[in-house]
């Protein structure tokens, strides 16, 4: 009793001052390791010449690099439940520095695209197990801790475009590749072993028995509630989509040209980060669920505005708020999956969940396209998303009345 009480008095404590630390950690692992998300964006024009590719060829890669990330996160997120968030994390940053000097040294497109898919992989370590993670060690401020290690994914995309870049002009678009691989395994390693104590086992236990509660609450069994968790995060994905995929080609269409679009799309970004932000502040005040509900209504709200304005100041204007809105939906269901499910599964679920998210990135990214093909317009494509966006608010607002009832019922 005496020994395990002493090594209990050792663990670090949530909230603690080695949980702030983990934190940053896991912020700065993110913002490296989601590297894989962004750079062959920059490199995709380079890699297409050098090959002689058609650009469906060579965007072949990114569709695998995707394929990656989603079956990755599932894996990644079993072996965080197992093992801790070491092992995958040390093993994400193996695959990027493998997967990149693979493509570095690349002889057809076909070796480049199936490297891509170790990078996406390998960046998969670096979300939502880190979101998972930090979980465990947040209770009082669990929202605003899951969000600032989201944002590790929205940094990357902010500042690493820029730099690839730059040295692709300089020294050319392989030896960039070999020389990111490098710097992941040189700089994630050290990192990830600096995360190797686990959660206090007291504290697991507790949260688990309240996870129980929770779902009882809302008298689903807990594979009925992953269905509906993962059809919510197709439909408010494929809602998602729609700008994120295709500002870019529809300011092009309105005659403002695709470097207004770029803008546009970097905005949406940085407003991003301001929304996980906030939606972490808010969900530690009214849950996971609620604040999912307020974002997926403010996401459709601003996809609305796009069926009426499309005048070059007016898209900027709402581009701000559809990144405003949008940015803080997907760490929600982190949140969400902690708040209604074990400790020891919570990795396993959310990966599940956040290939769902993948899944309807590509499909709304892929079906505005092909409602632009049959009607001409962004119009048809901009109101589809709206209604993919009802689906995503009825879930979860049919999830919250009914915990709300039974409570009262109780």
């Amino acid at each position: 009793m005496t020994k395990n009480a002493n090594i209990g008095a050792r663990d670090p404590a949530p909230e603690s001052a080695y949980a702030r630390m983990r934190l940053g950690i896991a912020l700065a692992l993110g913002t490296i390791g989601s590297i894989g998300m962004w750079s062959f964006v920059v490199a995709l024009p380079s890699v297409q010449a050098d090959f002689g590719a058609t650009r469906a060829d060579a965007s072949l890669a990114f569709t695998l690099t995707m394929i990656g990330f989603g079956i990755g996160g599932v894996v990644a997120g079993r072996l965080s439940d197992r093992f801790g968030i070491v092992f995958p994390a040390a093993c994400g940053a193996l695959l990027l520095c493998v997967g990149y000097i693979l493509t570095g040294m690349a002889s057809s497109l076909l070796w480049f695209a199936l490297a891509q898919g170790l990078i996406g992989l390998g960046s998969s370590a670096t979300f939502g197990p880190l979101m998972t993670d930090i979980s465990h060690w947040f209770t009082r401020r669990r929202g605003i801790a899951v969000a600032i290690a989201s944002c590790g994914n929205y940094l990357a995309g902010t500042i690493w475009p820029p730099l690839v870049q730059h040295f692709i002009a300089t020294d050319g678009w392989r030896t960039t590749q070999i020389g990111i691989g490098i710097i992941c395994v040189v700089t994630m390693l050290p990192l990830v072993m600096a995360l190797r104590r686990r959660a206090p086992v007291h504290h697991e236990e507790v949260a688990g028995a309240s996870a129980t509660a929770a779902r009882g609450s809302l008298g689903a069994s807990s594979n009925a509630l992953m269905v509906l968790l993962c059809i919510a995060g197709v439909a408010c994905c494929v809602a998602m989509a729609m700008p994120q995929v295709h500002i870019v080609a529809y300011c092009g269409d309105l005659g403002y040209g695709t470097a207004r679009g770029s803008e546009m799309l970097s905005m949406m970004m940085g407003f991003g980060i301001i929304s996980r932000l906030a939606a972490g502040l808010i969900a530690d005040r009214i849950g996971g669920l609620s604040a999912l509900l307020m974002g997926s209504v403010l996401q459709g709200v601003a996809l609305f505005l796009y069926l009426w304005f499309d005048g070059l100041t007016s898209l900027y204007v709402v581009s701000a708020l559809f990144g405003l809105f949008q940015g803080g939906l997907v760490p929600m269901y982190a949140i969400i999956v902690r708040e209604y499910f074990s400790a020891q599964e919570a990795g396993t679920r959310l990966g599940i969940v956040l290939m769902a998210t993948l899944f309807g990135m590509a499909l709304g990214g892929w079906m505005s396209g092909a409602i632009f093909d049959l009607t001409g317009s962004y119009q048809a494509a901009f109101l589809n998303g709206t209604l993919w966006n009802l689906l995503n608010a009825g879930i979860v607002l049919w999830l919250l009345t009914r915990s709300r009832r039974r409570m009262a019922y109780a």
